[in-house]
């Protein structure tokens, strides 16, 4: 069976992603042949191309996708030929036709939810449930902060805490997107175009205390600002890099901003077992079909157009969540 998909050999610009033909043969022990109906482009897709999280070379791209299992080998029992299917945490290799993958990551999709739908939120769903009932447990009436509150997680979890009922503040570039934020359950959000002082902000919005916790993907450019934002004893949650990764930070800094905790959680070690992915996923569809959550795409691209996809999604040209269609 020969499919089109991604390949790249080396990291860098989108150009080095390239179009090619790859021959899929029969999946093998513990495998399934998916045949993609819609894929998630996702920010740390960029990550992967660019070199800031190294990997082998070659390599395939894309983390999550929906699609329709076409066959499955031995020993495969929880899907079968003919089930929509998607997942959200790999492996590599997304960005193509159809693919051969471990059978052990891809969740049976339920009938409330459209292969779209499910291409679009997975990794990004999957990440705002194990950020907010896993990492730190957000409660009814806290404060917490969260940066980037229009991108794909942004606006799933804005509307996620706001069901839960936690009091979010979010942040976003330019009232378009504040807008945006607002209108997917955040209580109050920072445009950070117009506001210098984000945790001056936070400290005012909260009576001066700060917050418990800030969940923060954007990495260098917010960093100090959400630190300055805890409680004392609060907890940092920093989850993605988009302006760039953190470097010579101190260690001390934790102590004099008030003893403050700090992880680097990553959706791959929160759904590392089938028990965790499945629990993960079951949430996330309830959240989904309830209606307390809905997916909302913004962007659809042909697969062929990925590399401009990437180009938008890094020029911070989009918002919520974007889809590639095979």
């Amino acid at each position: 069976m020969q499919v089109h998909a991604f390949v790249f050999e080396k990291a860098g610009p989108p150009t080095v992603m390239k179009w090619r033909i790859k021959e899929l043969g029969d999946p093998g022990a513990g495998e399934a042949l998916i045949r993609h109906t819609a894929i998630g482009l996702n920010y740390i897709d960029t990550y992967h191309r660019s070199g800031l999280y190294p990997i082998e070379f070659p390599s395939g791209i894309g983390l999550e996708a929906a699609g329709v299992v076409e066959a499955v080998g031995k020993g495969v029992t929880h899907v079968k030929k003919g089930d929509r299917v998607a997942y959200g945490s790999g492996p590599l290799g997304a960005y193509s036709e159809a693919r051969i993958m471990p059978a052990a990551t891809l969740i049976k999709l339920p009938k409330g939810v459209d292969d779209e739908t499910a291409a679009a939120m997975m990794l990004k769903g999957m990440t705002v449930e194990y950020l907010i009932n896993r990492t730190y447990k957000v409660k009814k009436d806290e404060w917490v902060l969260f940066q980037a509150a229009a991108g794909g997680v942004g606006l799933i979890a804005g509307q996620w805490l706001n069901a839960i009922g936690a009091h979010a503040i979010g942040t976003a570039g330019g009232p378009k997107k504040v807008k945006l934020a607002k209108e997917h359950g955040y209580e109050q959000v920072i445009d950070y175009k117009k506001t210098q002082n984000i945790s001056d902000r936070v400290r005012k919005l909260t009576k001066g205390e700060g917050v418990p916790v800030v969940f923060d993907s954007v990495g260098k450019d917010t960093w100090t600002q959400s630190l300055d934002s805890l409680q004392p004893r609060g907890m940092m949650v920093s989850f993605g890099n988009s302006s760039g990764p953190v470097s010579d930070f101190s260690l001390g800094e934790l102590a004099s901003r008030g003893s403050l905790y700090i992880t680097r959680p990553s959706l791959m070690a929160y759904t590392a077992t089938r028990q965790e992915l499945e629990k993960s996923a079951r949430a996330l569809f309830k959240m989904v079909t309830n209606g307390d959550v809905k997916i909302e795409i913004n962007q659809r691209y042909a697969l062929k157009e990925a590399p401009q996809a990437h180009r938008d999604l890094e020029g911070r040209k989009t918002t919520g969540s974007t889809i590639l269609i095979p």
